[in-house]
């Protein structure tokens, strides 16, 4: 699970919420968002739910008014994040792609109020209890579009070296809201029977992907008409166990060729990495342009191409 609390503890919660305009919902607003209140509200739903006799985790059958203890009248909906596309992730910086989102919410309950904040976040493994979980660094910024309807627009942030446990990470991740309203409560030790929250899955999808670069080293540079060209490169991606690049093994490669003038490469061939992820491939020179590697990607890595290198043919 992730342990940026340097970043976002639970007492920031009501300072990052307080960007919000406390009035009326026709105003702009922004809700604080971290890892910590989305565990205040599971904690909360756990409660409520064991002070019903419901199964833990299950959802309250009753929804509560923000200034009530309980579950609030409040749903999320029409999530996107980073436009649909998967998120690419390296080694060392950290990764932020926007989130969009719909809230539907009871009309006496204040979504703006300094005392709430909510978000969403992508997580792995279950619902009640995420294996992993990647959230926003930066509050969203909701927006009413009526009494009872706002949209939201956020981030969702990868910090490869804080979230990420390991390869296994390079998989689909699911997606749920949280919101939590205080209700008076010390955010830093919230009595969690007290304070009003929502919790909702299954909003979405997207994966998370190991980032990919290959290279092209074509050579002797000139080159006479009709002699050898040999073709070398490198596939490597990501790795979240040590946070280093390595080889992409038995990989099919295409070797595409763009001649000088032209605007479309071609393919010439297809050749697969070995064991180190390494390519080699040898040609006959005829005409001047350029060479490159192409990866067309694969579930938990991204297609990439190499920068082409220029053959001069004489």
């Amino acid at each position: 699970m992730r342990i940026r609390a340097t970043v976002a503890a639970i007492s920031g919660a009501l300072a990052l919420s307080a960007l919000a305009l406390p009035s009326a919902a026709q105003a702009d607003g922004a809700h604080g968002s971290t890892d910590t209140v989305a565990g205040v509200a599971r904690a909360a739903q756990s409660a409520s739910a064991t002070q019903a006799g419901a199964k833990t985790g299950a959802r309250s059958t009753a929804a509560a008014a923000a200034s009530e203890p309980g579950e609030l009248d409040l749903t999320f909906s029409k999530f996107t994040v980073n436009g649909g596309k998967p998120i690419v992730v390296g080694t060392t910086l950290t990764k932020t792609v926007p989130t969009t989102f719909t809230v539907t919410h009871a009309a006496d309950v204040d979504i703006f109020a300094s005392t709430v904040a909510l978000d969403v976040t992508l997580y792995r493994g279950s619902f009640d209890s995420p294996t992993n979980e990647v959230f926003g660094d930066k509050s969203p910024v909701c927006k009413a579009v009526s009494a009872t309807v706002a949209t939201c627009k956020g981030q969702i942030d990868v910090w490869p070296r804080i979230d990420l446990l390991g390869n296994a990470d390079a998989t689909k991740w699911k997606a749920s809201g949280f919101a939590v309203d205080f209700n008076g409560e010390d955010p830093a030790d919230p009595d969690v029977t007290k304070i009003g929250f929502a919790l909702q899955d299954n909003l979405g999808a997207s994966s998370l992907q190991r980032a990919s670069q290959v290279t092209v080293n074509a050579a002797p540079e000139p080159v006479k008409k009709g002699k050898t060209i040999t073709v070398t490169g490198k596939l490597s991606r990501a790795n979240w166990d040590d946070f280093a690049y390595h080889g992409y093994t038995v990989q099919p490669v295409k070797l595409q060729f763009l001649k000088k003038g032209s605007k479309t490469y071609t393919t010439l061939k297809t050749l697969k990495t070995n064991s180190l992820g390494t390519l080699k491939t040898t040609v006959t020179a005829s005409v001047d342009g350029y060479w490159r590697f192409s990866f067309a990607g694969t579930a938990s890595t991204p297609a990439t191409n190499s920068t082409g290198d220029f053959v001069d043919v004489k």
